[in-house]
């Protein structure tokens, strides 16, 4: 408060010697000009007294920018080169997606196809828990034996998926004491494992085991079929499918057989090529040339085109399928022609809220004049 008063008297004392001065309510005013001068010195005085003396200006160097007085360069944060470079190989990198088994690359458009049945089929499925399945199949035919076949179905409890659960066991037997059986079980999440055997009247007729790896962009796989070794017979067979983009899958297949006085190997070639709605597959190898289209033309149309050449049976065809779905309906047609002047069709209808599904089939051979029809029932 004393050095405030003291301040305020100065002032007093030296502005009344101007002549000029006016005191409103204890402060200061200045008319006109003075007024104004005075502010401006006053407030360049305190800038001058509260900024800090500017920084000496840098020398300009190559690639530097001098600073004129009085100014600084504003502070900018460091930029990793390795970082940059990271984020754009992040950015460009694409993870490829696994392209499935290198068996089911015409299985899309082999789906398109009506399958053939002739005479009349009934076939009881009984679900007796969450993991165990039975059924009855009863098959009677005018052109060859009659049949009854009882088979089982056993899923476990691992599950690795939406809809997957291992291991799985499936079998089934005639009545004449013939078998088919499979078991596959996904032993780790890359390695898949499957055991298939059959019999005849009591005998081991053909068995086969395979190793499945499925990587992350890739598919390997192996299989071998009635290995003897005192015979020194059996059949190898090995896969392999890689990713090459998101749509492209190229792979191959080598086929190595050898029994008493003959040894052989077949090797073929494939590529698949994935679209929004289609997806089209070639073959070739030593044996021949298989290429196949599918299309989804929409929720309830899809077609399928396939080409197979046989160089051992010196025999091409020309196959176009077609599948109708009406779900309105619960009606599924398939309709198919080749070359060889032979047209097929399905009809399965299902009869909701029954779990009973009806079936028609009939095939058409124009060349040999030949014609097959089929009805089956579904109970379950």
């Amino acid at each position: 408060m004393t050095s405030q008063g003291s301040l305020g008297q100065a002032g007093m004392s030296a502005i009344s010697q101007s002549g000029r001065v006016v005191r409103v309510c204890g402060d200061l005013s200045l008319p006109g000009e003075d007024l104004s001068s005075a502010r401006s010195a006053t407030m360049g005085s305190v800038l001058a007294a509260s900024s800090p003396s500017p920084p000496p200006p840098m020398p300009g160097g190559p690639g530097l920018t001098s600073v004129p007085p009085g100014f600084t360069m504003p502070t900018v944060s460091p930029v990793s080169p390795t970082g940059s470079a990271a984020a754009g190989q992040q950015e460009t990198e694409v993870t490829l997606p696994n392209p499935g088994a290198f068996e089911e690359c015409h299985r899309k458009c082999k789906e398109v196809f009506p399958m053939q049945m002739e005479g009349v089929r009934l076939t009881v499925n009984k679900g007796l828990s969450n993991h165990f399945q039975v059924n009855h199949n009863i098959t009677l035919s005018t052109q060859g034996d009659s049949s009854y076949r009882f088979g089982a179905t056993y899923v476990g409890t691992k599950q690795t998926g939406p809809g997957e659960a291992f291991p799985v066991m499936v079998g089934d037997m005639d009545n004449t004491g013939s078998l088919n059986a499979q078991i596959i079980h996904q032993v780790t999440s890359s390695v898949r494992s499957k055991l298939a055997f059959q019999t005849q009247q009591q005998k081991f007729v053909n068995w086969q085991g395979d190793a499945e790896f499925r990587g992350e962009d890739f598919t390997a796989a192996v299989t071998f079929g009635n290995p003897d070794v005192v015979v020194g017979s059996g059949i190898i067979v090995a896969h392999y499918l890689q990713s090459i983009t998101p749509s492209l899958a190229l792979g191959g297949e080598l086929v190595y057989h050898r029994r008493p006085g003959e040894e052989g190997t077949v090797m073929s070639l494939a590529g698949r090529y994935t679209g929004s709605n289609f997806i089209a597959t070639l073959t070739l190898g030593g044996a021949g040339a298989h290429a196949s289209y599918y299309h989804k033309a929409n929720d309830q149309l899809q077609i399928g085109v396939e080409f197979e050449a046989s160089t051992r049976m010196q025999d091409t065809s020309v196959s176009f399928g077609y599948q109708l779905d009406v779900p309105k309906a619960n009606l599924l047609f398939k309709g198919s022609i080749d070359s060889n002047w032979v047209v097929g069709a399905t009809l399965e209808k299902k009869l909701l809220p029954l779990p009973l599904s009806l079936a028609l089939c009939s095939f058409l051979n124009h060349r040999k004049n030949k014609f097959q029809c089929g009805f089956g029932v579904t109970i379950g």
